[in-house]
């Protein structure tokens, strides 16, 4: 008996070894023996479809161990090859691939794996045909080789990194989608032919039938987290951990007690006056993983109905950002049918309670949704209950067609409030380059779903009709490579009738064979309603007004990079007889392949800024504000970094009075005082990461930052200068978390 199991371990080892495939980013034939074999990449950057320029193939191999994929990319010593290190989630035009897969093939859910030629890695998940979250970090292989010919990558996707429907008859069937990026051109080919600047992208990935393979995981990752506040003179300790279960495909459990939601990520300054709130993304790894389920867009630039920097943010209170005492996630999937549901309780009196429940099912060429999320704030006496019904429809390969139904329910106070929304888009592909897109909108004035989405604003209606016209075919000797031109049309109501806005828009979105981009856009605006600027307190009418914005981003070329915005701008209560401007310039100077300082500045001026006082009271400004961006980024290895991050800006802005919405809506002059004022704003991070393992890290973080909002008047650069010596915090935070998978 010991002697069979002894030569049937002998007879099965050469098989086990043919199923193994070693990432070391040397692509060896024997071990992708039988794998599918990918040379037909095609152009989609300019989106011509033609080959490209360079050869490019790739093989597909599904293992018990997981996707396993490999690029073999051959430039010549005539094209330059990008040597730059790039740090994680890195967006730096450089040679790289990308392995994108929707692993149920539904064209609802995929996970991007990026790969640079120096091993750099971004990951992110596609969600709404071509909407990137990069926020999101998974474990996974990649290996990169290189050679005179060119070079190789190898990656191993683990069938534990997402969720996935039940497979049929032993066998999955995934989508994937394959490019390649030359760095210093910026063309890219692709694997099928399929583009993210259309409507329908995740969609369109190549069905791969594979064997059914799962893998099961627990992952463990306590934290331990120090933190010392130089200005308070105090230290505080944290610890927790993050609990990541998957047994199968089909359900997975996200966990985290005690979470410490710090930050080791560094938001970016916004001086914001304005009535609506700053979208600002989450990097916090409980609300990365797995999120993807519970991606219910509005359809209207960051708008959605889960919106998760909510937990955890400033409390009902008034006293700082809320404390988590836990959260919960759990999803899977039976049959087609998808599903997820989360949970978070905050601590204290005015700790909030939150959660969402969410489903879909696919069908073929439609699929269906709901989310239903509560939200209990007992410091308020509310709660907020919303419901959305979405639906996705692909009637033909030309029309892609997507709605959405919401509802919200307050209660407070013992008083309920309810109202709805609507949104519906239609994306028509004509062919030859041409494409068109109708929206529509309508979200009720008492509609409510901030307790735990983002919306912008609520009460509104607005329509737009789009064309696109898509231009590849251009002269060998021409600097650029293509063209996107558009043109829309639209109209913008509240929920009362008040016309707030016409537009009609003209765009280039531009496409350089050096991989620059060029982007112009002009905004012409009739005249119009503001209903938001005092709060409630009467629309203000504004005469027509325009906007002209340029972008140039140019990749490294030699030991520079830069990147340059410039706009003008009307409006205010003078339209057009006055224009502003703003323009940021942002260079950046690589010292070596590893290490790279940027520094450039910005300035604005507004002539005419009208700013929200009390009630219905405007102050109307002459407006100047100086801004630096600057810091540097340190690849020291490829498991350690140092970076630094400073931002500082002074505004100034100058009375030129004092205005009251009158009856009819119009400003008029008032002896209200009003004064100057000047704000300055600073934050600065130095921040050293070490990897100690896959997604386990040790963070030392030195940060300081302050803002001030004074009642009197400088010169621009005086306030800007002045804003280096704020001190309303400054801390050093020291955090070590290791990942555990068992």
């Amino acid at each position: 008996m010991r002697m069979a199991c002894l030569l049937f371990v002998i007879f099965a080892l050469p098989s086990a070894s043919a199923w193994a495939v070693d990432i070391d980013g040397h692509i060896k034939p024997d071990e992708w023996k039988g794998a599918r074999h990918i040379t037909d990449f095609r152009q989609t950057q300019p989106l011509s479809g033609k080959p490209g320029s360079l050869h490019t193939e790739a093989w597909i191999l599904a293992t018990p161990e997981g996707l396993a994929v490999a690029f073999r990319c051959e430039q010549p010593a005539d094209v330059p090859r990008t040597r730059q290190r790039v740090q994680r989630d890195f967006e730096d035009q450089v040679d790289r691939v990308n392995l994108m897969v929707d692993f149920d093939g539904d064209g609802r859910t995929g996970y991007d794996f990026v790969v640079s030629s120096t091993g750099g890695i971004n990951d992110a998940v596609v969600t709404n045909e071509n909407n990137f979250n990069k926020d999101w970090d998974g474990n996974w292989q990649h290996a990169v080789s290189e050679d005179a010919a060119g070079w190789s990558v190898e990656i191993l996707i683990p069938w534990y990194i997402a969720p996935m429907h039940t497979a049929r008859d032993g066998k999955r069937t995934l989508g994937v989608y394959l490019d390649r990026v030359v760095g210093t051109t910026g063309e890219r080919v692709a694997w099928p032919a399929a583009s993210f600047t259309r409507p329908r992208f995740l969609s369109e990935f190549s069905r791969v039938e594979v064997p059914q393979y799962s893998q099961s995981l627990l992952a463990i990752t306590p934290y331990v987290s120090g933190l010392y506040d130089n200005v308070r003179g105090r230290s505080h300790l944290q610890e927790g951990a993050d609990l990541l279960w998957k047994p199968n495909g089909q359900f997975q459990l996200t966990a985290a007690l005690n979470p410490d939601f710090g930050q080791v990520e560094s938001d970016d300054l916004v001086v914001n006056f304005g009535a609506t709130e700053t979208y600002v993304a989450d990097k916090r790894p409980f609300f990365t993983e797995n999120q993807g389920i519970f991606d219910f867009s509005l359809l209207d630039d960051n708008s959605q109905l889960v919106y998760t920097r909510r937990v955890g943010g400033p409390s009902d209170d008034g006293h700082g950002a809320a404390d988590i005492n836990a959260a919960i996630k759990l999803n899977g999937s039976v049959g087609t049918t998808s599903y997820g549901v989360m949970a978070a309780d905050e601590d204290g009196e005015a700790g909030r309670f939150f959660g969402a429940a969410r489903v879909t099912h696919d069908f073929g060429d439609q699929s269906l949704g709901m989310l239903l999320t509560r939200v209990d704030r007992p410091w308020l006496d509310r709660e907020a209950t919303v419901l959305g019904v979405d639906h996705h429809w692909r009637p033909t390969p030309q029309w892609t067609i997507a709605t959405n139904v919401i509802a919200s329910d307050i209660l407070q106070y013992g008083t309920h409030t309810r109202d709805s929304g609507a949104t519906l888009v239609a994306n028509y592909e004509m062919g030859g380059g041409w494409r068109q897109q109708w929206l529509g909108m309508h979200f009720g004035d008492q509609l409510q779903v901030n307790d735990f989405g983002y919306l912008s604003r609520n009460n509104f209606n607005y329509g737009h009709w789009e064309v696109r016209k898509r231009f590849t075919d251009l002269p060998a000797d021409s600097a650029y490579s293509s063209h996107d031109l558009q043109f829309r049309i639209d109209a913008l109501d509240n929920d009362h009738g008040l016309r707030l806005r016409r537009q009609l828009r003209i765009g280039d979105l531009s496409n350089l064979r050096n991989g620059a981009t060029d982007q112009v856009q002009f905004n012409f605006n009739s005249a119009g309603w503001d209903d938001l600027l005092t709060r409630g307190h009467g629309a203000l009418f504004l005469p027509p007004s325009v906007d002209l914005a340029y972008e140039r981003i140019s990749p490294r070329h030699g030991d520079w990079a830069f990147k340059l915005d410039a706009e003008v701008v009307s409006g205010g209560l003078s339209g057009n007889r006055q224009i502003g401007y703003n323009v940021k310039l942002l260079p950046t100077y690589f010292i070596s392949d590893a290490f790279s300082v940027y520094a450039g500045p910005y300035y604005e001026h507004v002539p005419d800024w009208l700013v929200w006082q009390h009630d219905n009271l405007i102050g109307r400004f002459n407006e100047h504000s100086l801004e630096l961006d600057a810091g540097f980024d340190w690849n020291i290895d490829s498991r350690q970094e140092l970076r630094l991050k400073l931002q500082a800006i002074g505004l100034d802005a100058r009375t030129r009075g004092g205005y009251r919405v009158g009856g009819n809506g119009r400003a008029v002059a008032t002896d209200d005082p009003v004064d100057d004022f000047s704000v300055r704003n600073l934050g600065l991070q130095i921040r050293y990461r070490y990897e100690l393992a896959p997604l386990s890290y040790l963070y030392v973080v030195y940060g300081r930052g302050g803002y001030a909002q004074d009642d009197f008047a400088h010169s621009t650069t005086d306030v800007f200068n002045n804003s280096f010596a704020l001190r309303d915090d400054e801390q050093l935070l020291v955090k070590v978390s290791y990942r555990f998978d068992i």
